[in-house]
């Protein structure tokens, strides 16, 4: 049996270590790579999945689908989950033993999980999230801001335009939406009850300086920063991460992000491989990957 993920780059990817510890955790024997593939080279990757003499042959379970992939995977799908007809990107894609493909979005649990063994709960008063990027992560934030109980967002993007149609996303899950430049998102940080980073690694950089030195304003205790989720998790700490923890500030790694998808991918892969009714001792799954990347036990 095979499973991987797909990207580019690739090589910094600590997906197959996770998905290595919940195989053995498991007892499944189950082959999974990273492979580096280019949106060029998707058409060519999926054209032969499974064929004996391609690129990809074995009986394939699924595929994690990392950047810049996550949008241009919805086309090879069969199927996909209500989760990603509403969001357009997916990370996840799960075949049948018949080979059909199906997209799912784990990305979305990941973030409500991470956050939430940071300690981040509901509130009846809602609040606003801030998302830095408009790309496919950031709509995971957008639908995780719904499960989170929130009110709106805020997409702080280099390009607004771009965002627009993220921001029609919120609104479709009606969620007040706002799109601002990411020069404002320094001053007005203090003002949301989590912020979730979905640049690319050290595309936060000049934010992270210009936090650094923004000044206190308004009442005592107004610049007190709320807990921040940074998907780029390589290099380690990010300087935006830094900068937020020199603030005051709650950081909480991409790796508890990556861990959270990779449980929920590693159970759509194996499904149809647990058949014997007995289901699968899930926290000691989880604790074996967290273990596997460094993070404490659940």
């Amino acid at each position: 049996m095979r499973a991987g993920v797909l990207g580019h780059p690739i090589g910094h990817s600590r997906s197959p270590v996770l998905h290595a510890a919940a195989y053995a955790t498991l007892g499944l024997d189950i082959d999974y790579r990273a492979h580096d593939v280019t949106p060029g080279q998707l058409a060519g990757f999926m054209g032969s999945l499974g064929d004996a003499d391609g690129p990809a042959p074995g009986e394939w379970l699924g595929l994690s689908v990392t950047m810049p992939l996550k949008g241009e995977m919805v086309r090879f799908m069969h199927r996909l989950s209500p989760r990603v007809e509403r969001l357009g990107v997916l990370n996840t894609v799960v075949r049948d033993a018949d080979g059909t493909l199906t997209g799912h979005n784990t990305d979305v649990d990941g973030i409500v999980e991470a956050l939430g063994f940071a300690g981040f709960r509901r509130d009846p008063a809602g609040g606003r999230l801030g998302v830095l990027g408009g790309g496919g992560t950031a709509a995971a934030a957008i639908a995780a801001a719904d499960r989170m109980g929130l009110d709106g967002v805020d997409l702080f993007v280099r390009t607004p335009a771009r965002a627009a149609g993220q921001a029609d996303l919120a609104r479709a899950l009606d969620l007040d939406a706002a799109i601002r430049p990411l020069a404002e998102f320094p001053t007005a940080a203090p003002g949301f009850r989590a912020v979730v980073a979905t640049l690319p690694p050290r595309a936060a950089d000049p934010v992270a300086g210009a936090l650094e030195g923004a000044s206190a304003s308004g009442p005592a205790g107004a610049d007190a920063l709320p807990p921040l989720l940074d998907a780029a998790y390589d290099p380690w700490p990010s300087a935006l991460a830094t900068a937020w923890r020199h603030r005051g500030g709650q950081v909480v790694s991409g790796l508890e992000m990556l861990l959270y998808q990779a449980v929920e991918q590693v159970r759509l892969f194996t499904e149809r491989l647990r058949t014997d009714g007995t289901g699968a001792d899930w926290p000691a799954v989880t604790d074996a990957m967290a273990r596997s990347v460094g993070l404490p036990a659940r």
